[in-house]
């Protein structure tokens, strides 16, 4: 290698690149972990177990639930949800085959049609962006809202047992552009940008047909949920989470998949809850250290909850100090959110964080797109209505946007998502 200097250092001029790593090997008694990449794989390297493989793909079609529930999650989300702008069973029935048929192509990695018509006046039905990135893990899980399921569309002897809208929560400050939703659109990758153009020639389709249009969405990054063999991310306030979310198949079984009998086009849906959640980070950022602690009921750095030293140390809710005071307080976020103080209940978080730039206070506007799958949607308001009373967290968020959607089995190999509901 040269020993001549790059141009920049020789006129007095770092890179941007160059300055970040100088702030990094200055900072390096903080342990900060790097990401090295090679063969088209990212490995984080304090952590071998949790890579990146950009050429993985995962199938659409399938006996059992859909993807992107149970599947590990990915570094970055596309979320869109739809309104629909027809009455007509056909145009919804249409759209969801068109739908299920581009997003079995996008998950292989693969175009939807031609980017480059022959044709100097054809348009092409597939936007390009993609293009060489590869599967990246993407994956692309469906939705329908509670107005699928009515009268609108003759529908209504399909609706799940349990579908319906949300009740009204302590937590809730609803926007109404971010509320609600016919359907939802749920695209995860490795990489954002296969990611992102999933949903751009999927919000196409759906609008080419006339049958939705979109309504609300959130671009996320860094997952803020682990999965199965996964590290456990952090999410905007530096804190590690989803340290006690379910991971194993006995979980899923109990707690996320239904299994209640009905009807067999739903056994192995789920309710997906989604919500928008504000952060007001300048205020949790001007907090000392152990109150934010005591805030989450954990170390933030270790992860470990307050009781114990190691992240996955089961916490003592129970534990006083010498003066009789609880060491986890009774309004720490994981003492009520956890399944020991809430009747056992659990559901699975597949969430992630987002941001949209500055307020128009020139505050940082960013937060947390919270995904829950659960067999039931009470699971979710049950500990939303504990959290949302007494959860000491609630003086740093707001839950300004929301949507509940029912999510289908995966259908199998030439059907589509929710077929079996026009076939009587």
């Amino acid at each position: 290698m040269s020993d001549k200097l790059h141009p920049a250092r020789e006129a007095g001029k770092f890179s941007r690149r160059e300055l970040l790593k100088g702030a990094v090997a200055g900072a390096s008694a903080l342990a900060i972990p790097t990401v090295s990449y090679a063969h088209g794989q990212a490995t984080a390297a304090r952590d071998p177990e949790d890579k990146i493989d950009l050429s993985r793909q995962y199938s659409f079609y399938g006996h059992e639930g859909q993807v992107g529930i149970s599947t590990p999650p990915q570094r970055h989300i596309m979320y869109m949800t739809f309104d629909l702008t027809t009455s007509t069973r056909q145009d919804l029935q249409v759209l969801l085959a068109r739908w299920s048929s581009a997003i079995a192509q996008l998950m292989k990695g693969g175009t939807i049609g031609q980017v480059e018509p022959a044709r100097d006046s054809g348009v092409g039905m597939d936007t390009g962006e993609a293009m060489d990135l590869g599967p990246a893990s993407l994956t692309v899980t469906v939705g329908l809202g509670p107005r699928v399921f009515t009268d609108t569309f003759g529908l209504t002897q399909h609706k799940p047992v349990l579908m319906r809208n949300l009740m009204q929560l302590p937590s809730d400050d609803m926007q109404p552009e971010l509320t609600g939703g016919d359907l939802s659109l749920q695209a995860c990758a490795d990489d954002p940008q296969v990611a992102y153009h999933a949903i751009r020639d999927l919000a196409r389709i759906a609008k080419s047909t006339g049958a939705a249009q979109t309504r609300w969405t959130v671009m996320g990054f860094g997952r803020a949920s682990a999965g199965k063999g996964q590290s456990t991310p952090r999410n905007l306030f530096g804190f590690k989470d989803g340290t006690r979310n379910i991971t194993e198949k006995a979980d899923f079984d109990k707690y996320v998949w239904i299994k209640d009998g009905g009807p067999a086009w739903q056994q192995n849906g789920s309710y997906q809850v989604v919500r928008k959640i504000k952060i007001h980070i300048e205020s949790w950022d001007t907090d000392r250290v152990s109150d934010q602690n005591n805030v989450f009921g954990r170390h933030k750095v270790s992860g470990a909850p307050l009781t114990g030293t190691k992240e996955f140390d089961t916490p003592d809710f129970k534990k006083k100090d010498a003066d009789g005071n609880l060491i986890i307080p009774a309004t720490a976020h994981i003492s009520l959110a956890s399944h020991e103080n809430n009747q056992g209940i659990k559901i699975l978080r597949r969430s992630y964080n987002y941001t949209d730039g500055l307020n128009n206070m020139a505050q940082l506007d960013a937060g947390l797109l919270f995904i829950s799958y659960q067999k039931d949607p009470a699971q979710f308001e049950a500990l939303q209505t504990r959290l949302g009373s007494s959860d000491a967290l609630n003086e740093y968020i707001s839950h300004i946007g929301s949507g509940i959607f029912f999510v289908p089995p995966a259908p199998k190999e030439g059907s589509y998502i929710g077929a079996e509901m026009f076939e009587s």
